[in-house]
């Protein structure tokens, strides 16, 4: 079986977060403040611990920005892909899914042939109602070249969940409303013609004012040479080492209890 990282909250500990995994470290970890923020106090180590039963949102990341999120007896699968220039050494994702939420009609964020069954999509501006959970899709304009992207957010097990699909631009005051104060933001980081670079990701990221990060959109060993993205690394370097949480399984679990009280985490799945 896939081994599973729970992410729980620890209690008395301010700031802290509890990830429960298949096998027990145990490291000590800051969070990083957002501009405009209070500087945040130190929270306590997180604690590894063997295998939990606790539910949460199971997330499963299949490269680029395609990631598959199950919880309340839903899949949604954001933004898949073909293998082809940045992605060209990844396997297409192809899992089922109940609904498909794409940022674009690109062929690295909006490859429905990839994906079997006939499941729901989504992939203009709106907002929907899908088997009682609300979805918020975002109109991100990023120039006339690659149109518009789609910034995508909705609730599930708990956790506000914010995609901003391949963003560009800068947040504007009507985006900020829109999609501001969430629990999760996925933001791409990796540069190149249609997406932000980690400067903009790092502006996006303090605009926002997320508990917990997850990069997306960067350049790997599974990119050809045609692939005009940068590393995860340059992304990262613009962090506190400390605030940087490396994603040490593949799905992985979090809880609404685990996340961050104050400041922002960055949870990384270096590829």
């Amino acid at each position: 079986m896939k081994r599973r990282q729970l992410l729980q909250a620890s209690a008395g500990l301010l700031g802290s977060m509890a990830v429960n995994l298949a096998r027990g470290h145990e490291v000590g970890a800051q969070t990083a403040p957002v501009q405009g923020s209070e500087t945040p106090t130190t929270p306590g180590p997180i604690e590894f611990t063997p295998g939990s039963s606790l539910e949460g949102l199971q997330l499963t990341w299949l490269h680029h920005s395609c990631v598959l999120f199950e919880g309340e007896g839903q899949r949604f699968l954001v933004n898949p892909f073909r293998p082809a220039g940045c992605t060209a050494g990844y396997p297409a994702p192809r899992v089922s899914a109940d609904l498909v939420l794409l940022s674009s009609r690109l062929l690295d964020e909006g490859a429905l042939d990839v994906v079997p069954g006939n499941p729901r999509v989504l992939f203009q501006p709106g907002d929907y109602l899908i088997d009682g959970i609300r979805v918020q899709g975002v109109r991100m304009p990023r120039g006339p070249r690659f149109g518009v992207n789609v910034g995508w957010r909705w609730r599930m097990a708990g956790i506000d969940i914010v995609h901003l699909g391949g963003a560009a631009l800068p947040i504007t005051r009507e985006q900020s409303i829109l999609l501001s104060r969430p629990d999760l933001l996925l933001v791409p980081v990796g540069g190149g013609p249609k997406h932000y670079d980690p400067a903009g990701a790092k502006a996006a990221i303090e605009a926002l004012q997320p508990k917990l990060v997850i990069p997306t959109m960067y350049r790997t060993a599974a990119a050809d040479s045609q692939c005009e993205l940068v590393t995860l690394q340059a992304f990262l370097s613009l962090f506190p080492a400390a605030a940087v949480q490396p994603a040490a399984s593949n799905p992985l679990i979090l809880s609404a209890q685990a996340l961050p009280s104050r400041g922002v985490v960055i949870l990384s799945f270096e590829e």
